[in-house]
């Protein structure tokens, strides 16, 4: 049976030693993603990631236009400041305008202000300074970028512009001026791709990821290059969206979600194919992708989202459920697991 680890460690170049609870707890979702959440509601769920032992949360400006920064920091604000981890992430400085103009896109309800990008020095100190204010909290332990990749900016080329302007007008300098100063812990990027993580390994320094998507039971491309160079750097990985959106919790339903959109048919089939092994084994499809993740040793905790204190409850129940060790060498046999994918320790 695979066992998961309560806790995972990350040593930063700075020698500081992250602890991360293998389970952590992904923000977005309570930024009035899809729909608006009250205040009691947002506070509820967060409260609950809290009492089953989650101590790290990962938020963002973009989530909810600043809405999951202030309700995580209000949820988290009476408890040590020692006891949990806390990421956030700098690249979109929020700034007022207009009635209509907010450009919310999958967020309802939010405050009045539109996103401008940013990834300059200026840009990074005062994205920092905002996201402190907003979360009402001494400090930020990880400063991830945010989103230096061709899905948010429309192409390969556009995303290496963003991630030059990140690195020649000094938004990586700030990053790392904040890390030496103390001020965080830990910096990195925050994407839905694995590229733009490999190009920062190039051109800087960064302590730890978090990769969106990306490397899942449906996907596992980036252990062709990037994991290997974060294992052998010392690099962590946060791993986002373990159901890629939607699908491999779902299963293959009409109307799940892949990528934000409706998934592909290949996309279905794929997914139909690993919720067929999976039942063999009486493990459910949701469960195998929670776990799946963390066999890899530089992953250091894995982030699904959640909206109600029941989704909280009902994940961690998921990654705590056993699972045979067979199940992963069927999938591997069936041609839908990488060969070289590491499976979750056993007991």
């Amino acid at each position: 049976m695979a066992a998961v680890p309560s806790t995972r460690t990350l040593t930063t170049r700075a020698g500081r030693t992250l602890e991360f609870s293998a389970f952590g707890f992904g923000a977005a979702p309570i930024g009035n993603m899809n729909r608006v959440l009250s205040e009691a509601e947002a506070e509820a769920t967060v409260r609950q990631a809290w009492t089953l032992g989650l101590r790290y949360f990962d938020t963002a400006p973009l989530y909810g236009h600043g809405l999951s920064e202030q309700r995580v920091g209000e949820a988290l604000k009476s408890e040590p400041r020692g006891a949990f981890l806390l990421s956030t992430k700098v690249g979109r400085l929020l700034e007022p305008c207009a009635p209509g103009e907010e450009d919310s896109g999958i967020y309802q309800g939010v405050p009045q202000v539109t996103v401008a990008y940013d990834y300059s020095y200026d840009g990074v100190m005062r994205s920092h300074a905002a996201s402190l204010k907003r979360l009402g909290l001494d400090r930020i332990d990880i400063l991830y970028v945010h989103d230096i990749d061709a899905m948010t900016h429309g192409s390969r080329d556009a995303a290496e512009a963003r991630t030059r302007e990140l690195i020649d007008r000094g938004g990586w300098r700030a990053l790392d001026e904040l890390r030496a100063a103390g001020d965080v812990a830990a910096i990195g990027a925050g994407v839905n791709e694995w590229e733009p993580c490999a190009r920062l390994l190039d051109l800087a320094d960064p302590d730890i990821f978090l990769l969106a998507g990306r490397y899942t039971l449906l996907e596992q491309e980036a252990l062709g290059a990037l994991l290997p160079a974060c294992a052998a750097r010392g690099v962590g990985v946060v791993v986002g969206g373990p159901f890629n959106s939607g699908v491999l919790a779902t299963g293959p339903i009409a109307g799940a979600i892949y990528n934000y959109a409706p998934a592909p048919e290949a996309i279905l089939l794929r997914t139909a194919e690993i919720e067929a092994v999976c039942a063999r084994h009486s493990v459910k499809l949701a469960q195998a992708a929670l776990l799946f993740p963390l066999g890899h040793p530089s992953v250091v905790s894995v982030i699904p989202g959640g909206q109600t204190p029941n989704q909280v409850a009902q994940n961690l129940a998921l990654l705590n459920a056993p699972i045979p060790d067979t199940l992963w060498a069927d999938l591997k046999a069936a041609g839908l697991m990488r060969p070289d994918a590491p499976a979750p320790e056993a007991n």
